[in-house]
């Protein structure tokens, strides 16, 4: 989930799912010899093939562009959907050729609509527009309401069986990306009873990894100790993303500045904190205070029984969002680097810092920027309490650690820092060299009494950041 993306200038095709209440059943192999089948229904079931072949090309591909430099990644980004959006119309249009000629299956038409699911789910990351996160929402659920993976449990095919738990988790992502957390528990409920069945259908060597999700998950859902009740005693989820009208107003005298959020950089690197796959509970938080609350399309039901979109959503302006989980000091300087290069003018670079604090060893006459420690970054090392097992010099510094020396060069451009770590105090004397806008916003470092104990998974600076944000 790395990676940030420019709005593109004629949005995302909404592809719509097809609601016919059409009675489907399983396709057996290729009916009658290939000389028997039609010209027309021939040449069909090779056009499905080269789509289909096609699409699984230009989705591998993007696992290959660099994870930065979103305009290189946008035009192949937008070729990838482009391709899957032919294939989807085709096998809708032609699905009865493709069940009789190419034995066509319910699970297969289920991975094209979960590769367009998490197309909008990576558009997302990238762009910050929300928007497209219901319609990643969309087609993962119109997966489960058909029941497309249905029969892949009675096949004696364990990786049919993996294609649906991975479609599982990422479901859960998106439910809880738009607190949907009801809907989250029913899945992790269905995915615990899908698990059980695949330990106990097939000998595998992945049921320990598997039932690591499930424990991750529940972690995250226990996570948030508060509980809000409205009036009917209901609980109400509470979200950190910015409403429309929800800001508080100026106060008398105050003037809106003339410098917009371009570029963030999230970065999660805690000992033993709460996460589900790459995003930490720290992560979560964050991003979600950089976004606008989701717009729910108006949509009709044509007389085709297809989902229309009434409107187009309005271009909104986001930042670009890079997630960092446990990212190298080389990973998260070249990441720094690349959102410092192509920052717009009169642009802020946000860089949220969530991670273990790496103390100095020793005492020096001469304390600069890279005397007081830092936070920790990736390492094969092992890490016990922010301490290294490798001893060094006390007059070395650790070389796995960013030094508030390392983001010096980047105040060459207005620049705003969260530190949300053990060791947040190493930042307090952060120099401005440069004479550019500077904010440096740090977590305390210890915790008030009545609140010891409360904060072990969730740090005190992000339960608290949201509004903050906001404001500044």
């Amino acid at each position: 989930m790395f990676t940030s993306l420019l709005v593109s200038s004629s949005p995302l095709p909404r592809l719509s799912i097809h609601l016919t209440g059409v009675a489907y059943q399983e396709a057996g192999a290729m009916t009658g010899a290939e000389d028997d089948i039609p010209l027309g229904e021939r040449k069909t079931v090779t056009d499905f093939c080269y789509l289909l072949d096609k699409s699984k090309q230009l989705f591998n591909g993007l696992r290959d562009l660099p994870q930065y430099r979103h305009k290189q990644w946008q035009s192949y980004f937008v070729r990838t959907f482009d391709v899957y959006t032919k294939l989807w119309k085709f096998q809708q249009q032609h699905r009865q050729v493709l069940e009789n000629r190419h034995g066509l299956k319910r699970w297969q038409i289920g991975e094209v609509a979960s590769k367009i699911g998490q197309l909008y789910y990576h558009y997302y990351l990238r762009t910050s527009e929300t928007s497209y996160l219901n319609e990643a929402f969309s087609f993962y659920s119109a997966i489960r309401q058909r029941s497309y993976y249905y029969q892949v449990n009675k096949d004696d095919r364990p990786e049919l069986v993996v294609k649906k738990l991975r479609y599982y988790a990422r479901y859960i992502v998106v439910c809880l990306l738009l607190n949907k957390m009801d809907l989250v528990k029913v899945l992790i409920k269905e995915l615990s009873e899908e698990i059980e069945d695949y330990t106990q259908r097939f000998n595998t060597e992945d049921q320990l990894e598997w039932n690591l999700v499930l424990q991750e998950v529940a972690a995250f859902l226990e996570a948030d100790p508060v509980v809000v009740l409205n009036n009917e005693n209901t609980v109400v989820v509470i979200s950190n993303r910015l409403q429309e009208g929800g800001m508080s107003p100026l106060e008398q005298g105050m003037v809106v500045g003339q410098l917009t959020l371009a570029d963030a950089l999230i970065i999660g690197n805690c000992n033993n904190q709460v996460k589900f796959s790459e995003l930490t509970i720290d992560m979560f938080r964050i991003l979600q205070a950089l976004e606008r609350e989701p717009v729910n399309l108006a949509t009709t039901t044509s007389k085709h029984g297809t989902l229309e979109p009434s409107e187009k959503p309005a271009k909104r302006e986001n930042p670009h969002k890079y997630l960092l989980y446990k990212p190298t000091f080389s990973q998260l300087f070249t990441f720094l680097s690349a959102s410092f290069k192509e920052l717009p003018v009169n642009s802020v670079l946000l860089v949220y810092l969530s991670a273990t604090g790496v103390f100095p060893t020793g005492c020096l006459d001469f304390e600069g920027p890279y005397d007081f420690g830092g936070v920790l970054t990736n390492t094969n090392r092992d890490v016990v309490n922010g301490e290294t097992g490798q001893k060094r010099n006390q007059a070395q510094k650790e070389m796995h650690c960013l030094h508030p020396g390392d983001l010096f060069p980047f105040t060459r451009k207005p620049l705003f820092v969260i530190v949300d770590s053990s060791n947040s105090t190493a930042y307090k004397n952060f120099t401005n060299l440069f004479g550019q806008p500077l904010v440096c916003l740090l977590s305390p470092t210890v915790y008030p009494q009545s609140m010891q104990g409360l904060f072990v998974t969730i740090t005190l600076q992000t339960s608290n950041i949201p509004s903050s944000i906001v404001k500044l």
